[in-house]
């Protein structure tokens, strides 16, 4: 009983420095708390995140061992079947978007000028393929056959713009589309023209044939590596291929991030503990003579010791435990400002902070063991 009493006056007598502790504490661990809910939520978000990057997965006909590899090769549509239905494809596990694509070369009558038709699924563009810049209104209805999308340097040579009417032509069939905008891609895309699947099939007279799936698939690369594989054992004759390019990138990138969260914690951390320390260093010397009377009427040193680790653990308690509640709601706050959702609440991170700043308050307290040095009988006529 007598315990607690003089840890409640010392505590008391020293509040304006150990709120100063306190205070360093509290931001501390509202930053290590954020930042280490990030860090175990940065995987989902980030691969989240990189889907921007497009299309991370191909379906296509496998190639057989010293063939030529023919981009125009079609395969049916039926052997992929499983991959298109709703129930497994977009939105389905880890496959966020999907889209089956007919490529053709085909010709606009009147201008000397062939270029690809890509007959897809265009109203998953805008989840597959969100970087798009577009000029005009999205194709919303894949069973729309009277609408295209096309490519802005495409749309520069066949001299239209949203509104226009183009003709294309693949052999003897012919097909009027409705151009309801340009898209700017910065890449090949851009002079490409994109109608939906039926149209390019009907015009190619290849009902029910695709020349490629493209999926954006949700993970790490090893994540992404071993859905493929997965996916290839269920499509016989077909070749699932990660692209790994953009794996590797999404990798890079999120190794970069957790080594850039870890790192901010860990000077968080040191710069918390040098605050606590110069704190509880200008404490020891205020209580010098506090100490000093203590030892006069025969206190233990190791008793007074435990006075000050408790201390400084209930001052790391307590900014532990608001530091994690305030880091929590920071979280929230920087996930959605970031990603557009709030940061997934770990509560594992509530301990683990209330543990590494009691850690940090006691590793701060070390300069009180200088008070073990003290002489009564010096102290006390210092202090006349």
């Amino acid at each position: 009983m007598m315990f607690w009493r003089v840890l409640r006056q010392m505590i008391v007598r020293g509040r304006g420095r150990l709120a100063v502790a306190l205070i360093a504490i509290v931001s501390g661990a509202t930053a290590s708390a954020a930042l280490l809910n990030l860090e175990f939520d940065a995987e989902r978000k980030f691969s989240h995140e990189l889907r921007t990057l497009g299309p991370n997965v191909l379906i296509r006909s496998a190639v057989p061992p010293g063939a030529s590899d023919e981009p125009g090769s079609v395969f049916s549509e039926d052997v992929v079947r499983p991959v298109l239905a709703p129930e497994y494809g977009a939105g389905s596990g880890p496959v966020m978007a999907l889209a089956p694509s007919l490529y053709l070369i085909v010709r606009s009558p009147g201008r000397e000028t062939s270029l690809v038709l890509a007959g897809t699924w265009l109203d998953a563009y805008p989840r597959l393929a969100p970087w798009w810049s577009l000029n005009g209104q999205w194709v919303t209805d894949r069973e729309d056959t009277g609408a295209c999308l096309v490519g802005q340097q495409a749309a520069a040579r066949l001299l239209v713009r949203p509104g226009s009417s183009l003709e294309l032509r693949y052999a003897d069939r012919s097909a009027t589309l409705r151009v309801a905008g340009v898209v700017s891609t910065g890449g090949a895309e851009d002079d490409q023209v994109f109608a939906n699947l039926s149209v390019a099939q009907k015009l190619a007279g290849l009902a029910g044939k695709l020349s490629m799936v493209q999926m954006s698939v949700a993970g790490t690369p090893e994540q992404v590596e071993h859905y493929a594989a997965q996916l290839g054992a269920k499509l016989p004759g077909m070749e699932v291929r990660p692209l790994r390019q953009i794996s590797q990138a999404e990798g890079q990138l999120l190794a970069r991030v957790h080594a850039l969260l870890f790192w901010s914690v860990a000077l968080i951390l040191t710069l918390t503990s040098l605050c606590v320390l110069a704190t509880t260093l200008a404490l020891a010397i205020e209580r010098r003579a506090d100490v000093g009377l203590m030892k006069a009427l025969g206190g233990e040193m190791t008793r007074i010791i435990r006075l000050f680790l408790a201390e400084a653990g209930l001052l790391g308690a307590a900014g532990g435990i608001t530091g994690a509640v305030l880091g929590t709601l920071l979280s929230a706050w920087i996930g959605r400002r970031v990603f557009g959702t709030a940061t997934t609440l770990r509560l594992e991170v509530i301990p683990l902070i209330l543990a590494v700043m009691v850690a940090v308050a006691l590793v701060g307290a070390l300069p009180l063991r200088l008070l073990s040095h003290v002489r009564p009988g010096i102290v006390l006529r210092e202090s006349e």
